[in-house]
């Protein structure tokens, strides 16, 4: 049935079309044309754009289905409707190909967007049109992607269809970046899981490629999701209650709400030491963290984490508890994990629904008797780390209430992506944790490195990066990776020094 034009004359929040049409630039090839209006009408002379999809992508999520397509359009300030363009799958979306590697369609792109500059203009509002808006804007999409390989496609209990990927990303040095992700189908765009990974044996990197016969391992030494880094920096402000259960013989307790592919979890446990349980609602997800991510020797339950924190701080009979392959009941009264209490408990979870944009934590959690169960169980020098993307600033400013409400400290720091916010929340009084350790540097491993000059340290102004980039000789890189990626326990103090130094970036909203 031919598709009548008129019906683009108006823009109708959240309406989703898509046709197929000859492409002008290869005859024998179709092209598909998607067209999403926005969920709430912006202006009375709606702005639309045009995105052309980078060929071979097609098949990603991103492109391809209307959750992806949602969030390319909320992250376009201003745009009612967004226009997408590319090639045609012939055979639907699940015979999609497995790999991708970028191509230089510059040439190609130049010529379908003159060539469609008419289909554009016919597929804009009326209002538009008589407003004298002949122009459609044709944005760019780019990213740091190289190539990649799919290597599952799974579809959990609860989170529906996800996708494990090896990718390739630009670098900024000489060395190559590998990376393996985690994404979900109903927040496409949104890298659920991201870490390093590295050939299982030595290789020339010239020989080495995604997809090719090089198996890959991953890299559980660091962290590269940009918000998880503040959020094990916040350890800082309890980092001599952590040494001192160190020198006792014990583990400091972290209970991690939110597990996916277990980045944080591992390095919690493998680099800094702790004893770590986490709360993941899809089982599925759990299965791919341990055969793709690494995640290993870390007892999760599988439940929702705010059931499970309420539970927890009543003491009742909680979720299904396993650790390796091993599934069976567990009861907090006899459980010797939960005889402590935990030290940090760090929140990373997501909303659920792709309309709202991407926001967390979920709006159930944003609840009083929620942060009261949490704070519960925290020991007496706890503290509360939740990762946070607030929708609107009445969301933060609500949140932010909450937590003063509640707790007596409370922390912000800026991730810096324009995105992410990381809220540290202390159930007792603490000191500044950089000047803590500055009255220790000098009997500190730190202190002994050849090149270290405590004078080089500036409060307020300096990161981890920053921080190596003062120092003049190399032993001080060494020791960074040794304290911050390894962590061996004889340089504990050095390593909460570094953390603190990045935790110096915070804002107090509350003391």
């Amino acid at each position: 049935m031919a598709l009548d034009i008129k019906i683009f004359e108006t823009i109708i929040p959240s309406r989703f079309l898509s046709f197929t049409i000859p492409n002008p630039v290869l005859p024998a090839h179709l092209l598909r044309v998607a067209v999403l209006d926005s969920p709430v009408q912006l202006t009375e002379s709606p702005q639309v754009a045009a995105l052309i999809v980078p060929q071979t992508r097609e098949p990603d999520w991103i492109f391809s289905t209307e959750s992806g397509h949602l969030q390319l359009l909320l992250s376009s300030p201003g745009i009612a409707r967004l226009i997408l363009i590319g090639n045609n799958r012939i055979n639907g979306p699940d015979s999609s190909p497995l790999t991708y590697h970028k191509r230089d369609d510059a040439q190609y792109v130049k010529s379908l967007e003159n060539s469609l500059k008419p289909l554009f203009f016919a597929l804009s509002p009326k209002v538009s049109v008589n407003d004298g808006i002949f122009d459609v804007p044709v944005l760019d999409y780019e990213d740091n992607l190289i190539c990649s390989v799919v290597l599952e496609r799974r579809a959990g209990i609860f989170v529906s269809e996800m996708l494990v990927e090896d990718i390739e990303i630009e670098s900024d040095s000489e060395l190559r970046e590998f990376r393996r992700r985690l994404r979900f189908k109903r927040m496409p765009n949104l890298v659920q899981t991201e870490i390093r990974i590295v050939p299982q044996k030595v290789f020339e990197l010239d020989r080495v490629k995604i997809g090719g016969e090089v198996k890959f391992r991953p890299d559980t030494k660091v962290l590269v999701h940009s918000y998880l880094i503040p959020m094990v920096a916040s350890l800082s402000l309890i980092g001599s209650c952590i040494e001192d259960r160190f020198r006792k013989g014990l583990k400091p307790k972290a209970l991690c709400l939110g597990v996916g592919g277990g980045a944080l979890l591992s390095f919690l446990r493998t680099q800094l030491g702790f004893e770590v349980f986490g709360v993941e609602m899809d089982e599925e997800v759990l299965r791919v963290a341990r055969q793709y991510f690494g995640l290993e020797e870390i007892q999760v339950c599988v439940g929702d984490a705010i059931e499970y924190v309420e539970k927890l701080a009543s003491r009742d009979r909680v979720l299904n508890l396993v650790s390796g392959e091993d599934n069976g009941d567990c009861n907090l009264n006899h459980a010797n994990v939960f005889d402590a209490k935990f030290d940090v408990i760090m929140v990373d979870l997501d909303s659920c629904d792709a309309r709202n944009g991407v926001i967390a934590p979920p709006l159930e959690f944003v609840k009083k008797h929620i942060l009261l169960a949490a704070r519960s169980v925290l020991s007496d020098f706890g503290i509360f780390v939740m990762n946070v993307i607030p929708p609107t600033r009445l969301f933060y400013d609500t949140l932010i209430h909450e937590f003063q409400e509640i707790f007596h400290e409370l922390y912000e720091i800026d991730v810096g992506n324009g995105e992410n916010f990381v809220l540290i929340a202390k159930v007792s009084p603490v000191s500044s944790p950089l000047s803590e350790c500055e009255n220790k540097i000098e009997d500190s491993d730190l202190g002994k490195i050849p090149g270290f000059h405590k004078e080089n340290l500036r409060p307020g102004d300096l990161t981890i990066a920053a921080f190596v980039k003062c120092m003049d000789s190399s032993p001080v890189e060494d020791m960074l990776q040794e304290t911050v990626y390894l962590c061996a326990p004889r340089h504990l103090f050095a390593m909460f020094f570094l953390l603190a130094l990045l935790f110096s970036h915070c804002v107090v909203l509350a003391a």
